[in-house]
């Protein structure tokens, strides 16, 4: 397919901005647990901070839309939308995918050496799970670890800003890991068609739909509970137990429904998207709670 926009358009239309935007949650909750006092020297590290993430998960996405150029394009659900039909070549998302990363990791430097490191974490997972010569995103089980050791480091790559890990980051990045694989594994759920077309052994084809969807509402249910043991224990205001109290009973009737409803993709992408807003909720009132503390 011929271009018919400038290149550089064209490049950045396929950066997957609404995903992307999605995951800067977990990290700025961990910037707010350690930054303190508001002060202008922290928010300019902030605003690096913020492009730097933003440009590592963006590579991370556009390393996978690479890797899985060849499952993508047979899926119907997503055909549509792959690289190709704006005109670029494998080789050059490979390029706009290490160029994202050039830059997230130039900007890091500028950033303490434990979040440096942290975002090289982050990126080694990232090769890792989407790679044709790993391809883990591919194998059962398998699939779901770096997620959840990707969930812990990701929220733990904005805590490291303005303080050092400790027990209780580790404790609260836990929530997120918990949300980021059952996440996944809905998507897989989503995707189940697609990647068995494809041949992609996945939880969701492995294991079947139904069996993917269900381990995920129960990992989702961990991290609601997790949720109300960190405001029971002190390491979230206690009154922030109210959240899970109130936000779980919805997401179980929407499970719920799901489930009845059948799990094909629009289905669960209409589920995605409601879960979203709470955890969009959750995140916002999470927010305020931890700047006001």
């Amino acid at each position: 397919m011929t271009r018919d926009r400038p290149a550089v358009l064209v490049y950045l239309s396929c950066i997957r901005y609404r995903e992307v935007l999605v995951l800067q949650g977990s990290p700025l909750l961990g910037v707010a647990c350690t930054m303190g006092e508001l002060t202008g020297p922290k928010i300019l590290t902030l605003l690096v901070f913020a492009a730097a993430s933003f440009l590592l998960v963006a590579h991370i996405f556009s390393f996978n839309d690479w890797a899985g150029i060849a499952s993508d394009s047979k899926d119907p659900n997503k055909s549509a939308e792959v690289f190709l039909t704006k005109g670029l070549s494998p080789q050059e998302v490979m390029g706009l995918s290490f160029a994202l990363l050039a830059l997230s990791l130039g900007l890091f430097t500028m950033l303490p050496r434990q979040t440096l490191l942290l975002a090289v974490a982050v990126t080694v997972l990232g090769l890792f799970y989407s790679h044709p010569a790993t391809n883990a995103k591919a194998v059962p089980v398998l699939s779901s670890a770096p997620h959840l050791v990707g969930g812990i480091l990701h929220f733990l790559l904005g805590y490291s800003l303005f303080g050092g890990i400790d027990r209780r980051g580790f404790m609260l990045a836990l929530f997120f890991a918990l949300t980021f694989t059952a996440g996944h594994l809905n998507q897989e759920v989503r995707d189940h068609d697609g990647d068995r077309l494809s041949g992609l052994a996945t939880n969701a084809v492995r294991f079947g739909r139904r069996a993917a969807f269900l381990a995920g509402l129960a990992i989702f249910t961990l991290a609601y509970a997790d949720l109300a043991l960190l405001a029971l224990s002190g390491v979230i205001p206690a009154w922030l137990v109210w959240l899970p109290l109130v936000l779980y009973p919805i997401h179980l009737v929407w499970s719920v429904r799901t489930l009845a409803a059948g799990l094909g993709f629009d289905t669960v992408s209409r589920f995605q998207t409601r879960y979203r807003l709470l955890y969009a909720v959750m995140g916002v009132v999470l927010l305020a709670a931890l700047v006001t503390r």
